[in-house]
């Protein structure tokens, strides 16, 4: 699906950046027990998923397709095609999540 949408976007992302779709992540979670969370609650500092939907020339450990783990405070946001994207720099990456990742081998640089 990822490169599906890669193709009809308008866009070329450049040098290290990656541009990610987070529709689909629900606002609201639940608990082991089942109890629903509401997005407002109050909780540390969490890390959201996405999916990877296009890469720079010089993305060197991602690639279409890809779930990524990043802080939603250090974001940018575009909307293209009447939907909305988040701008990212690969190093601000902190997990990438694929069939072709080995376990506890992601070889991102931090």
């Amino acid at each position: 699906m990822a490169e599906a949408a890669a193709r009809n976007l308008p866009i070329r992302m450049l040098h290290d950046r990656v541009l990610v779709s987070a529709e689909g992540e629900v606002a609201e979670r639940k608990s082991g027990g089942g109890i629903v969370i509401p997005a407002t609650a109050s909780v540390g500092k969490r890390l959201s998923w996405a999916e990877v939907v296009a890469v720079g020339q010089h993305v060197r450990q991602v690639q279409l397709g890809d779930r990524v783990l990043f802080d939603p405070e250090d974001r940018a946001e575009v909307e293209l095609q009447s939907k909305d994207y988040i701008l990212l720099r690969e190093r601000d990456l902190h997990a990438v999540a694929a069939q072709r990742v080995d376990a506890g081998n992601t070889g991102l640089y931090l």
